[in-house]
């Protein structure tokens, strides 16, 4: 697959998950408000967007919005079942520890695919 072309899938999935995420936030407003689990959403959705833009234009700073989305799911993750007793504690422990591994993996290819299309064009 094509370096550009692998940047572009990637930035359309952290976007799409962003805006999914963001859909739940109205839903979340009707009844008396988790704080936490709203925090954490919102997070979630406005991270998601930032970093698919940032992926798709190229944005030195694309790579630490990653991180910044998997910390927050990791801390969504973690409140929903250590806090509030929503999900079991293994799930939510496993949840957050395959989103930390997941981000640092995703933020690490894209400073390099990044960091390589940079130097590249620097030296044509």
């Amino acid at each position: 697959m094509n370096r550009s072309a692998a940047l572009l899938l990637l930035a359309i999935a952290l976007a799409g998950y962003g805006i999914y995420l963001a859909l739940f936030v109205p839903a979340m407003l009707v009844g008396p408000p988790v704080l936490l689990l709203l925090i954490g959403f919102l997070l979630q959705a406005v991270f998601g967007v930032v970093a698919g833009v940032g992926v798709w234009r190229g944005a030195h700073w694309a790579p630490l919005v990653v991180v910044l989305l998997g910390a927050s799911i990791a801390a969504t993750a973690l409140i929903e079942g250590f806090v509030l007793g929503i999900v079991a504690y293994l799930r939510a422990l496993l949840e957050a520890v395959v989103a930390i591994i997941v981000t640092l993996l995703i933020a690490a290819y894209v400073k390099g695919q990044l960091g390589v299309s940079r130097t590249t064009a620097d030296h044509i």
